[in-house]
């Protein structure tokens, strides 16, 4: 079997695509030994992630079996799962009233 997809973690909540998947496409990753199928709702790039089963909104979602995301919204399986549907407090708690800031690039003068 060629797979398409993998689980990196027992206990993730999403599977990589290792190629392009087409959304419709029922794609089949190895857990444990054992195989799970999940029919795609969205087209997922390669190096993208979809969800294994049904996440609601709050819930913490796992690859390498560490939190990556918090779903910011109900994610069904076979949905991508990107920063369109999850958030991470890696860069801090966020909420949508947040503002990021990015540091800037390039060398910085010293403060006179």
């Amino acid at each position: 079997m060629k797979w398409q997809a993998i689980v990196i973690h027992p206990s993730d909540d999403v599977a990589t695509a290792i190629t392009e998947l087409k959304a419709g496409a029922c794609v089949q990753v190895e857990v444990t030994g054992r195989l799970l199928e999940v029919t795609l709702r969205d087209d997922i790039a390669f190096g993208h992630k979809f969800a294994l089963h049904d996440l609601n909104a709050g819930d913490q979602i796992l690859k390498y079996g560490m939190p990556i995301l918090k779903a910011q919204q109900p994610i069904r399986a076979g949905e991508w799962v990107h920063t369109h549907n999850g958030r991470s407090d890696r860069w801090g708690p966020q909420n949508e009233d947040s503002v990021i800031f990015m540091a800037p690039t390039g060398p910085q003068k010293e403060p006179a």
